[in-house]
């Protein structure tokens, strides 16, 4: 059986080596190194692709997809390494798919690593960047993140595109379709695609796998935070919201929803770290396209959409350990959308105020980075908007600031510099 397994996963991989490809903005320098190669990300990203497409430019490899509930009866896992041999004659590159639904796959690979096997494995959980992993993996493991379409890759799939302006437009389609590459390449229904792909993380990944008791919480609690992206949540209201009395739940199934690469938390900064734990954190989603799946109503405000944009942009930096970042808020309830911190030192500051020409608005989010300025002692402050780009003094009752306008969409093309 384990054979015929592998004879038609063959078949599949090499079906999908000749389909069309888009370059991902990825540092493939990673794939030549001698450690463990762990693509990462959330399902339907291009993990695979981008680990396929990598297969296509080598001689001796070995591919196995354990998102096949057939493999995952094998208990002796050198009947994996025997039939891989046997049918692909000894390959030195092995790219195993999903492996995270195997049971101990850490001992598997690193013993496999050990022998001097060239491995590549990929994951949709985000528990595989984990401390643990260094332990289990002897430090050997370099990761690669793949999210959907950064808006470059964006672009770069859309390589009519040339001008700013036309650059400018896109975006707008960006902040509300998001990046998932398969309906954009297959030209599928975008929503239909996103909801089931939202419904299958949700049944698949979490109740599934962690055998919840209660699927209608979880789809409820999914719901509310997909409706309030870069907004903060209280337990208590997530208590209401799900009809789950237990706080130790309700944040284990946030946990498991940040796992499975739907949402992301982010912390109010403080410099005392109780503080900071103490704290509401706010939620974003790993990708605009499934809050215009699951929430129609949400797209409709672009402003909430650019943010979450933004933040996406920094959580993939964060992963990849570049930066750390936090929003800001004061007791007066001022806030900063975004502050980010590299090493012990406060980068800078950003504010997305996508429309410049609401005065009032523009006033409260120039006043709250000069307030988190002088607090986190940081000259850097950025409001990223629609197309405005200049440097302004903002000065206010006797302080000053430096603030710097950018607009997002050229912000964007140039995060790999944050």
């Amino acid at each position: 059986m384990l054979r015929d397994i592998i004879l038609t996963q063959r078949r599949e991989l090499e079906n999908k080596m000749q389909e069309k490809y888009v370059n991902r903005r990825v540092d493939y320098d990673r794939f030549k190194n001698d450690m463990i190669k762990i693509i990462i990300g959330p399902r339907r990203s291009g993990k695979s692709f981008l680990g396929i497409h990598y297969l296509n430019e080598c001689k001796n490899y070995g591919y196995l997809n354990f998102d096949d509930e057939r493999l995952l009866s094998i208990e002796n896992y050198d009947d994996f390494i025997n039939a891989l041999d046997a049918e692909y004659g000894n390959p030195e590159i092995l790219l195993f798919d999903e492996i995270q639904n195997l049971k101990n796959w850490e001992l598997f690979v690193n013993r496999l690593h050990r022998n001097g096997r060239n491995i590549i494995i990929t994951g949709s959980n985000s528990k595989l960047l984990s401390k643990e992993l260094s332990t289990h993996l002897t430090g050997r493991h370099l990761p690669i993140i793949v999210f959907p379409f950064s808006f470059m890759e964006f672009i770069d799939f859309n390589n009519h595109i040339q001008t700013e302006s036309e650059k400018k437009m896109k975006l707008l389609d960006y902040s509300v379709y998001g990046g998932f590459p398969e309906p954009l390449i297959k030209k599928i229904d975008i929503k239909d695609y996103l909801r089931t792909l939202f419904d299958s993380i949700i049944y698949k990944d979490i109740i599934k796998r962690y055998n919840i008791r209660y699927p209608s919480a979880i789809d409820d609690l999914s719901l509310y935070l997909i409706g309030n992206c870069g907004k903060e949540y209280s337990f208590k209201t997530l208590a209401y919201i799900t009809k789950i009395k237990n706080i130790k739940t309700i944040e284990k199934y946030i946990e498991y929803l940040e796992e499975a690469f739907i949402f992301f938390r982010v912390k109010r900064f403080s410099f005392k770290i109780k503080e900071q734990l103490s704290y509401n954190k706010k939620i974003y989603c790993i990708d605009n396209g499934l809050i215009y799946a699951k929430d129609a109503s949400f797209t409709k405000n672009t402003g909430f959409l650019l943010e979450n944009i933004v933040a996406i942009a920094l959580k993939k930096k964060e992963l990849l350990g570049d930066i750390k970042f936090y929003f800001w808020k004061n007791q007066q309830q001022e806030e900063v959308d975004f502050v980010v911190q590299k090493g012990y030192t406060i980068d800078c500051l950003i504010q997305v105020c996508y429309d410049t020409q609401n005065i009032e608005t523009l006033e409260r989010e120039k006043r709250a980075l000069l307030k988190a300025s002088k607090d986190l002692n940081c000259n850097k402050c950025i409001i990223l908007n629609n197309d405005v780009e200049k440097e302004e003094v903002f000065k206010w009752y006797g302080e000053q600031v430096s603030i710097q306008f950018i607009p997002l969409w050229k912000w964007l093309t140039e995060s790999e510099n944050i």
